[in-house]
């Protein structure tokens, strides 16, 4: 969101900006779920709602969640949230104390970590070569080329612990696109299975896979239910980021603890904001299908012209709308390291191409960094096809001219 805002201050003083940088559907929330929160005005629907949510909304999610993953689950075991966000916050400001750990797979999503300090607790950051650390600010960690995004089996076991209380699983990934199979998911519950933590799925780009069906954990792993926290919303499905809804499910003593929690926080999301997304989970689905369909045109697109650059390495993302390329390649030649001023290998190598990005191709993106790993970058192609080439070419020109010095 930092990057977005230098980009508007730079639309604002006219500049053609090209934004790649924010996670969220370029697409209009659907039309009947815009008209179930004008129903809900002009029904008077304003008022206060019990804080962990609507009735109606806790079973249309439970509904929606024995539909994908065959569980059943009651309203007392289902939170409505102000977004997904909010509510894997509340989790772990629920299960951890002083000192307890909270296990987060690399690449994460950036507010992972800073959510297990503001709790008291230590984020654990493990990355798929096996390699893990204790979270700190300062240069991020590069597994070998070609480690891949996912958490191995081994590399969860070497990170777990004593102190570990939390493990967080996010697929597909913010900001890599990966996506856990089915039999990768099982072996990873099978080393969960031998220890305490409590895990928290993070599943909010669920309805975004393009290559095999989205396996839930809970389906594959019936033996973490007991310690299991189910997160998903309506912000990626249905293109509903600003009506902040997002639901926690999972064992009801949990629950009920961040349920409470809210309660002497934040109180009830908003009553129209949670009218709509009832709507939007019991009304028609075609428009997810119809976004998740323009998603993976748009990934071909972008991923097909990535691979296209010299020194650039780009995996086609499984799900989600973003892709994590490598530019280590090129970052290791002498003349691009020297024009975009790194002195220290590749510390700041992320940084500094974002901002060339943004002010020589006018285009804006993160930093790898934040995500966890250096020399990498994240775009967000939930932009217009046009938008994507005309991207592509900015930044083909501008690596051309970043080569040659």
């Amino acid at each position: 969101m930092a990057i977005e805002a230098k980009a508007k201050a730079m639309r604002a003083k006219g500049v053609d900006i090209l934004s790649f940088s924010v996670g969220e559907p370029d697409f209009d929330t659907p039309a009947h779920i815009k008209k179930a929160a004008d129903e809900a005005i002009a029904a008077g629907f304003t008022k206060y709602t019990p804080a962990s949510g609507m009735p109606e909304l806790k079973a249309a999610v439970a509904r929606a969640v024995k539909q994908s993953c065959g569980v059943d689950y009651g309203t007392n075991q289902v939170v409505v949230s102000c977004g997904a966000k909010h509510v894997i916050a509340s989790a772990i400001y629920t299960l951890i104390g002083e000192g307890d750990e909270v296990l987060i797979p690399a690449p994460y999503w950036v507010s992972y970590p800073v959510m297990a300090r503001l709790a008291g607790g230590v984020p654990r950051i493990v990355y798929p070569d096996g390699e893990n650390m204790i979270w700190e600010s300062g240069p991020a960690h590069l597994p070998p080329a070609g480690a891949g995004f996912k958490l191995s089996p081994k590399a969860l076991k070497a990170g777990l612990n004593s102190k570990t209380r939390v493990v967080i699983l996010n697929y597909p990934s913010n900001p890599s696109g990966a996506v856990y199979s089915a039999s990768e998911l099982k072996e990873l519950a099978a080393v969960l299975a031998g220890h305490g933590a409590v895990v928290v799925s993070d599943e909010i780009y669920g309805a975004l896979v393009y290559d095999e069906p989205f396996s839930p954990l809970a389906k594959v792993a019936p033996e973490l239910l007991d310690r299991l926290i189910i997160v998903n919303g309506v912000s990626k499905t249905y293109s509903m980021t600003g009506w902040r809804i997002g639901w926690a499910v999972g064992p009801a003593d949990v629950i009920g603890a961040i349920g409470n929690l809210q309660s002497q926080t934040t109180s009830n999301p908003a009553s129209i904001s949670q009218h709509a997304a009832l709507a939007a989970l019991e009304g028609p689905q075609d428009c997810v299908e119809e976004m998740r369909r323009e998603f993976a045109k748009r990934r071909d697109i972008i991923v097909a012209g990535f691979r296209k650059f010299p020194g650039v390495s780009c995996d086609s993302p499984g799900g989600a709308f973003y892709i994590f390329p490598d530019f280590r390649a090129l970052l290791s030649k002498s003349s691009v390291a020297g024009a975009l001023g790194l002195k220290d290998g590749f510390a700041g190598a992320s940084s500094r191409l974002c901002a060339y990005f943004l002010d020589s191709a006018k285009v804006a993106a993160v930093p790898g960094v934040e995500f966890g790993y250096e020399c990498h970058v994240r775009f967000s192609f939930a932009a217009s096809e046009e938008n994507i080439i005309k991207a592509l070419a900015r930044i083909g020109d501008a690596l051309g001219n970043l080569v040659k010095g």
